[in-house]
């Protein structure tokens, strides 16, 4: 019988920057999902990669004095490392400069152009290069756009392709009125709603060439570029291997796309819009994130609050960082970032509750001879379905630490040490049991952990080593 399969993609974060705490909430969530999905049986693709074409890539790698493509070649290294240092599992990791997604968004350009949805008109638009987005009246503050204060808007005037992204509307309403959970959380999509109800505005996808040289050229025509945005969108499925690899776009499409709020019109309407218009599927659902503060405030470089993620693993772990951007950042809502907290949990709930459980259990165990074979999987679908195909990441962890803390009192309470040897040793092994079962709960979450406490707890009981060490 062939193996249920599963298509999971994170956003693409642009290169220009260093990866900040917020794309590592992002993949940390995925990987999340593509590790429960494959205990369970599926067969997961998990995507992640890079976004390196536009304005403001252009401009970072000018001002390094490097040429885009050199400068693209050593941020992407970053992101990459991110694996390693998250301890994640992706399986595509794609660069939007590779040539196998540059020649699939020229192929998409087409289909959207024979379905009549591309043509070329005159226009002048206010433009955020932070976003990289067209920017309506609307939607700025003080005539700047809110996401990127510090940045002054330019002024675009000029022929380009457009999209007629106006032609759309009524499928794009239609496909939420038929798919109630295609974006999750349901405030996300009311709000997407009203966007497209108000009617759809027909957006630029291409750039003169003699201004913004930097993108995948437009098919037939080498004076324009293709949009950043429109290319890369197009990763989603140029990393299956479409249009080429018929078979496993079509055994994978579509997906379970995972972004920041701040994507939400992109991945919830534009690029549904697009699918359309070149005859494809659908997203399957997107899960829509807040974002994360520092201290309370919004992180920027200006304020020197940016929170680097590779600083924080070298710090505390990286199971110890997954556990804070899963259980102390609500799913749907922003969320905030403080030393303090992280500080307080890896010594409350990490190195006391489950590194000394473990430590002591199989302490006792090793020094009682205990030999434990649990071959009893747990039904770890039935524990966690309910919550992580609604994406509630925090609340398995918590129902995961109540099991913790009821362990711990049950020690506490029975006190083995002080109980005759029989006693003391049919204790140890329902207890070893108990925490065998948590670490097998804990392998989408914390996997160095439960790899050290399923291995401390199969076979003949050696004492675990220190799970989560004193902060230096």
């Amino acid at each position: 019988m062939a193996k249920k399969t599963l298509y999971l993609t994170t956003t693409l974060p642009y290169v220009n920057a260093e990866p900040h705490i917020g794309f590592a909430m992002e993949i940390v969530r995925t990987d999340v999902l593509a590790r429960f999905y494959r205990l369970i049986g599926f067969e997961v693709i998990f995507n992640t990669g890079t976004d390196e074409h536009g304005q403001k890539i252009y401009q970072k790698a000018l001002s390094e004095k490097k040429s885009p493509q050199v400068f693209c070649d050593e941020k992407a290294k970053n992101f990459y490392n991110l694996k390693t240092a998250l301890n994640l599992t992706y399986t595509q990791f794609i660069r939007t400069t590779n040539s196998y997604h540059e020649k699939a968004a020229q192929e998409f350009w087409l289909r959207c152009q024979k379905n009549g949805d591309i043509y070329k008109a005159k226009y002048q638009v206010k433009y955020c290069v932070g976003c990289e987005m067209e920017k309506t009246e609307s939607e700025l503050e003080n005539n700047r756009c809110p996401i990127h204060p510090n940045r002054s808007l330019e002024i675009i005037e000029e022929e380009n392709y457009f999209f007629r992204f106006s032609k759309y509307q009524k499928a794009l309403l239609q496909l939420y009125q038929n798919n109630p959970h295609f974006i999750v959380p349901k405030f996300r999509l009311n709000e997407l709603k009203k966007f497209v109800q108000k009617g759809l505005k027909d957006f630029s996808i291409s750039r003169l060439k003699t201004k913004m040289p930097w993108g995948i050229p437009v098919p037939n025509d080498d004076k324009h570029v293709i949009y950043v945005w429109f290319d890369a969108l197009v990763n989603y499925i140029s990393t299956l291997g479409w249009p080429k690899n018929k078979e496993n776009f079509e055994k994978f499409w579509p997906g379970i796309q995972i972004a920041g709020k701040d994507n939400l019109r992109q991945q919830g309407a534009i690029w549904q819009a697009m699918l359309f218009s070149a005859g494809l599927s659908p997203s399957k659902k997107i899960f829509v994130e807040g974002f994360i503060t520092a201290d309370g405030q919004k992180m920027s470089k200006s304020l020197g609050n940016v929170i680097n993620p590779f600083d924080l693993v070298k710090k505390y772990g990286s199971d110890a960082v997954r556990y804070y951007l899963l259980k102390e950042i609500p799913p749907f809502d922003d969320g905030d970032f403080s030393y303090s907290r992280m500080n307080q949990i890896y010594q409350t709930d990490l190195a006391n509750e489950l590194g000394n459980l473990v430590i002591r259990l199989t302490n006792l165990g090793e020094k009682n001879g205990i030999e434990f074979f649990n071959n009893l999987q747990i039904n770890l679908k039935k524990e966690f379905s309910q919550y992580l195909e609604n994406f509630l990441f925090d609340q398995v962890l918590i129902s995961i630490w109540e099991k913790i803390k009821n362990l711990n009192k049950k020690i506490d309470e029975f006190a083995p040490w002080n109980k005759k040897t029989a006693q003391r040793k049919n204790f140890l092994i329902n207890s070893l049991k108990e925490l065998n079962n948590i670490g097998q709960l804990l392998q989408p979450f914390l996997p160095y952990a439960a790899e050290i406490i399923l291995k401390s707890t199969t076979g003949k009981i050696k004492k675990a080593p220190v799970l989560f060490p004193k902060i230096k």
